[in-house]
């Protein structure tokens, strides 16, 4: 199932970037522009669920199949390194919201200062290099509009729901006793709330005490 999951999720994601740069065009006084939008950015932030499921080994038991769809779903997001986001993840889980998790923000619980720290954390340079290749690359056969608000700007709105509802709203402070072990709050029992918002994610707490559950049955686990 993990496997379908992933297949389906990539799909999606490239059937409606090329339907709306091929078809659709940029038009702000449609609703469904902005539709269009957020649906790519929802899109956006599958593949980076994906990624994520790879990392805790969750999308198939095959170890190479497992980290190919790992490397590709972190790669079409934004050019990540999966390699450098299994590193890091790794330390989440392992120290999550203290000085010693790079996701969190010590300094500040600011949202724009901890997103700042979040951003610097993982984009390097040489995926800053990937995505322009890649902007040009597009630029050949669709117009810089529309690569602009269907593949630049849902990337970015993908990374801040990542980062609200997997980040930001789970591991802020002030951390109570509730939170422990994990430094981590949790999404009241929505299921439809939590697929729309994040796959699943904001069923945080649940996530670290079970992180072998995939997206996809993590809302089995809410009690």
């Amino acid at each position: 199932m993990g496997i379908i999951a992933a297949i389906l999720i990539i799909s999606a994601w490239f059937g409606h970037l090329l339907y709306t740069l091929y078809f659709y065009e940029v038009n702000f006084q449609s609703p469904l522009f902005y539709l269009h939008v957020l649906i790519q950015a929802y899109l956006f932030t599958g593949l980076f669920i994906t990624s994520h499921d790879a990392m805790h080994r969750t999308v198939s038991g095959n170890v190479y199949i497992n980290n190919f769809i790992g490397r590709l779903t972190a790669f079409l997001f934004a050019g990540f390194s999966y390699d450098r986001l299994i590193k890091n993840h790794m330390l989440h889980h392992q120290f999550p919201g203290t000085a010693q998790d790079p996701d969190y923000c010590v300094k500040s619980q600011n949202f724009i200062i901890w997103f700042g720290h979040f951003f610097y954390k993982y984009v390097t340079v040489v995926q800053v290099i990937v995505v322009a290749i890649v902007f040009n690359v597009l630029k050949v056969w669709f117009s810089e509009t529309s690569i602009w608000f269907f593949y630049v700007i849902p990337a970015l709105l993908g990374t801040l729901q990542l980062f609200y509802f997997g980040t930001y709203r789970p591991h802020k402070q002030p951390h109570t006793d509730e939170m422990k072990p994990h430094n981590s709050r949790t999404l009241k029992r929505n299921h439809f709330a939590a697929m729309m918002s994040c796959y699943f994610f904001g069923y945080h707490s649940e996530h670290h005490d079970m992180p072998h559950v995939p997206w996809w049955r993590l809302y089995k686990t809410k009690v």
